[in-house]
């Protein structure tokens, strides 16, 4: 059926008052929220990051598969298959969340296993796996050596990291303690108070 260009007006009219008569109804409409970004155009707001703990700290890497090579203990303690993104803590609940970053580099984690063990005596208080280490140093995982190639014997970094969510069970929901004095298995009801969000002054004209 054809309509007549004033036909056609009408019916568009009634389109949009019918939208209005929803919107103010209540009626949620389909589309996502918009910013203005004051460059004419909008964008969907970023929801903000929940930040419960930063630090540095360095970091090892390792990758447990159960073979029994490079140093395998066995399989994770939290009884997840070793997997890109997971990581060793000797004192963070499992299953604790969060991001490092290295380099500007940034790779999410979750804690999935105990570890390092004497390092973290000396400062090592990350193990990232041999995958996401290989990532952030621009160097090839080894899935026969279970090693990183390429970064010249490397075998520490430092990193930044963020704590985005506790994990439920026990262990320090706080700066990391070596895996020796036992926060690992210690139920911690006292987390770390969260850093206050510093937001920026807007410039002076």
């Amino acid at each position: 059926m054809r309509f007549s260009l004033g036909l056609r007006n009408r019916l568009l009219a009634a389109t949009l008052l019918g939208a209005s008569v929803l919107t103010s109804a209540g009626v949620v409409s389909a589309l996502p929220a918009a910013a203005d970004t004051g460059t004419g155009s909008s964008s969907v707001a970023a929801p903000a990051e929940t930040v419960l703990l930063k630090g540095s700290t360095r970091a090892s890497y390792f990758w447990d598969d159960s073979s029994g090579r490079a140093g395998d203990t066995g399989l994770p303690a939290s009884g997840k298959p070793m997997q890109k993104g997971m990581i060793a803590s000797p004192s963070w609940p499992l299953f604790t969340e969060g991001y490092v970053i290295y380099n500007g580099k940034k790779a999410k984690f979750f804690v999935g296993d105990r570890g390092p063990g004497v390092p973290s005596s000396s400062g090592v208080m990350i193990d990232l796996d041999a995958k996401t280490f290989a990532d952030l140093t621009g160097g090839t995982f080894n899935s026969g050596t279970l090693g990183v190639d390429g970064v010249g014997g490397q075998g520490h970094i430092k990193v930044d990291y963020v704590i985005t969510k506790w994990g439920d069970g026990v262990g320090k929901k706080n700066y990391p303690v070596p895996f020796s004095s036992g926060a690992w298995k210690a139920v911690d009801n006292n987390p770390a108070t969260p850093p206050k969000a510093v937001v920026a002054e807007p410039a002076q004209p």
